[in-house]
């Protein structure tokens, strides 16, 4: 055989040929022959191979259909995108942002946003301002400045410090200090 591919469409390569060498060299297509112990003609064998033939070259087809649907699908779906956000704009403006109409849609009824008090923006900036620092987060120009040589040590402390006499003696537990409201905090764990 000149085409040892293990693919299936190599094997239908291989086979075609191989019918069409049967066809020339055994003009008798009912002669039976032995194979693997089973006696079978050559006719038949030709069948169940022009079978596996027919069904790769539909397979084939198929695979390219379908190929070809989903390119065709890829190229329309910028415009049908741009259709479908119109015409939902168009559903909300004709019945309202917040109608009862859009559940027939399953369009979500949009929330309305809360405006933030002065106080309220001026507390999330100091928190953003203060995760910053806390992360040692810079922008992308202070980033630019930061080099990777950086050395580091390894600082160990034992859970139980032992003292001149030998004996073992452990850190003093701090202070749970009380919450508002008169009751004691739980400490915070690591």
């Amino acid at each position: 055989m000149a085409n040892n591919s293990n693919s299936k469409n190599g094997k239908a390569t291989a086979m075609t040929q191989v019918i069409a060498g049967a066809r020339k060299n055994f003009p008798n297509g009912s002669q039976v022959i032995t194979l693997d112990g089973t006696s079978t003609t050559i006719d038949a064998v030709v069948n169940v191979l022009q079978a596996f033939n027919t069904n790769r070259g539909a397979i084939v087809a198929a695979q390219t259909a379908v190929r070809n649907k989903v390119a065709a699908e890829d190229a329309g779906m910028a415009a049908l995108n741009a259709l479908f956000r119109a015409f939902v704009a168009f559903v909300r403006q004709t019945f309202g942002a917040s109608s009862t109409v859009l559940a027939d849609f399953a369009i979500p009824v949009r929330k309305t946003p809360v405006a933030q008090t002065a106080e309220q923006k001026a507390v999330a900036a100091a928190k953003r301002k203060a995760t910053r620092e806390a992360r040692g987060t810079t922008g992308p120009k202070a980033k630019k400045a930061i080099k990777g040589n950086v050395t580091a040590s390894l600082v160990v402390t034992p859970a139980a410090a032992v003292d001149a006499a030998g004996t073992g003696t452990t850190p003093a537990s701090a202070p749970i200090a009380a919450a508002p409201g008169g009751t004691p905090a739980t400490p915070a764990r690591a």
